[in-house]
């Protein structure tokens, strides 16, 4: 598709020569004559570049592109004029001009000046586009008291350079915590570096948190930055922190403590300015307990804990986020949305999603694709039952001691009270049968944050 471009200049031989030469180079061209109809040209088709007379009669260049904005006309605007000075060129620049030519125009500067407002209209364009789905794959979806609480705990987190231990169970969206800290963070244009500690070999992931230099081992062929390296002034998020072996987490001690690094193979350290965020599913005081996570890096990680709630626990959510799931997936394989008829509704909700969030995308868009019909229907659901939920719950008992097991059903009834009662600490600790600094002591120790709200009742639980 060709670029569009408007001239406006009141000097024929200007618009007939202009419009010759950029139709050579293959725009699509209008040439107009006054800022009047200047404007009611954009108020009837956008252009990718206007190029823009100073002196015109009636209503100058300069007043003609003041109302463009106004309007907020986003095109660029190349300013030319035959009576230039830097009065003038200072004027249109504040008023938002791309660009200012002077006349007699060279008709190749104008038309490079021309093609580089072209491209910078296009980046915007992409970069706006990208922005719009990075936004929706960080959106929080759930409106339950769970949510409202982990919105808040990110709130007070991510303006801070405090360590983050985000723990929750497989598939609750860790990973998206993660990313809304560092989206809400003074470091947001900044990189966010990722690595999974689960899915690196032994041998490798030193290499790959510190950087190798050349020669360092078999394969290490160039020198190579490590994650650290590549997140500094930014965030680095090593998720499955739980799985890191002894000896590289006393290396990610010393980096967090003395925030310097030395590359595998390597004699200098090298200076980062690095925030770090971890995540985990295990119970990290019981592996501390065991003999395989060190007791002073967790408490390093630990400075804020943020619990991700499981699905199961805020269940009322379960039907927003299916929706939403189905629209982002609708538009992702070009389909229009199905339906869930009540049966569905309601069979979503009763279903325990061991998975969590990421099992329920995957359901979602296994409906998307395998159910014919506009609607969807609790038969359509059936594949979720089988022995599913039976043999996730064996693999979790086993995996599991019984004391992290009382705690997390604990956590989980407490949050499930909280939602019930709105949050309002007085009356949950009433329904649980407790005092409230107990229920207090309680939410502290699972790094359940009362809401502010909360915060602020009276004794009288009002």
């Amino acid at each position: 598709m060709k670029s569009t471009v408007l001239i406006v200049d009141d000097e024929a031989g200007v618009r007939s020569a202009l419009s010759g030469v950029l139709r050579d180079e293959g725009y699509a061209v209008e040439a107009v004559d006054s800022g009047e109809v200047c404007l009611d040209r954009l108020s009837r088709a956008a252009y990718d570049v206007v190029v823009l007379d100073i002196w015109l009669p009636g209503m100058d260049g300069l007043a003609t592109l003041a109302r463009l904005r106004e309007r907020r006309v986003d095109s660029p605007v190349v300013m030319i004029s035959g009576h230039g000075n830097i009065e003038s060129a200072v004027r249109a620049i504040k008023l938002g001009a791309y660009d200012f030519v002077e006349k007699p125009l060279s008709l190749e500067k104008t038309v490079l000046v021309i093609g580089n407002a072209v491209r910078q209209r296009r980046l915007e364009a992409e970069n706006r586009a990208l922005r719009a789905t990075v936004d929706r794959r960080l959106t929080m979806v759930g409106e339950g008291y769970a949510m409202a609480q982990l919105r808040e705990q990110i709130a007070m987190a991510a303006p801070t350079n405090g360590r983050v231990l985000i723990f929750g169970e497989n598939g609750t969206g860790k990973e998206l915590v993660a990313r809304s800290i560092h989206a809400l963070s003074r470091r947001r244009n900044a990189p966010f570096i990722e690595l999974n500690c689960a899915a690196i070999p032994e041998e490798l992931i030193e290499s790959e948190l510190f950087g190798h230099m050349k020669g360092a081992f078999t394969g290490a062929v160039a020198d190579r930055r490590g994650k650290f390296e590549l997140a500094d002034g930014g965030t680095l998020f090593l998720d499955e922190i739980g799985d890191m072996t002894l000896k590289t987490q006393a290396k990610v001690l010393r980096a967090l403590q003395e925030q310097v690094v030395e590359p595998v193979g390597g004699t200098a350290s090298v200076k980062v300015d690095v925030r770090v965020l971890a995540a985990t599913n295990k119970d990290l005081p019981g592996e501390i307990r065991g003999g395989r996570f060190r007791e002073d890096l967790y408490f390093r990680l630990n400075v804020i804990p943020v619990f991700v709630p499981p699905l199961r626990s805020r269940d009322s959510d379960i039907p927003v986020l299916a929706e939403h799931f189905m629209a982002e997936l609708a538009r992702e394989y070009g389909r229009r949305p199905k339906r869930f008829d009540a049966g569905a509704a309601m069979g979503l909700r009763s279903y325990p999603w061991p998975g969590n969030v990421r099992e329920l995308r995957n359901v979602i868009e296994r409906l998307i694709i395998m159910v014919p019909g506009d609607v969807i229907t609790l038969n359509d659901l059936a594949f979720l039952d089988g022995g599913t939920v039976q043999t996730v719950d064996a693999a979790f008992v086993e995996s599991m001691p019984l004391h992290a097991a009382r705690d997390r059903f604990e956590r989980d009834y407490i949050l499930k009270a909280l939602a019930a009662q709105q949050g309002n600490i007085s009356r949950t600790a009433e329904v649980l049968g407790v005092e409230r600094s107990n229920l207090y002591r309680k939410m502290k120790g699972f790094g359940i944050i009362p809401s502010r709200r909360s915060e602020g009742e009276d004794d009288s639980g009002s």
